[in-house]
């Protein structure tokens, strides 16, 4: 499948080395803002955070058909249980173009939302 690759890189918490599945121009949609973040220098300071920040992080289903993948997983941050899907769209040589992230219940968003704040505002970025 196209997108086993990507979940290897973030079973393995390794965007860095999987930066070549994506795009340059990549578009990201995060569960925390309404504009999505654009290039391929913030999605893999995103996700390189995020996989620092979830623990016990596991794929328990994954889906795709033609162009797009449905990769549901469960993760804990700060000891909050979260369960989320990763949607991604394929464009040219099967790069991933776009990356949309949901997260369920509030509670694991939230504590998501704290921990990656903490760590952006650490960095001196914007959300």
């Amino acid at each position: 499948m196209k997108s086993d690759a990507f979940r290897a890189a973030a079973e393995a918490k390794d965007f860095e080395a999987g930066r070549n599945l994506f795009a340059e121009d990549v578009t990201f949609r995060s569960p925390f803002v309404h504009k999505p973040y654009e290039g391929i220098d913030a999605l893999t300071f995103l996700l390189g955070n995020v996989a620092q920040v979830f623990e016990n992080f596991h794929y328990i289903s994954h889906v795709e058909n033609g162009d797009t993948a449905v990769l549901m997983f469960e993760a804990e941050v700060n000891g909050r249980e979260l369960q989320g899907v990763d949607i991604l769209k394929f464009g040219d040589a099967d790069r991933i173009t776009e990356m949309t992230v949901m997260i369920r219940p509030m509670t694991g968003l939230a504590a998501l939302g704290e921990e990656m704040g903490r760590r952006m505002e650490a960095a001196g970025a914007k959300a």
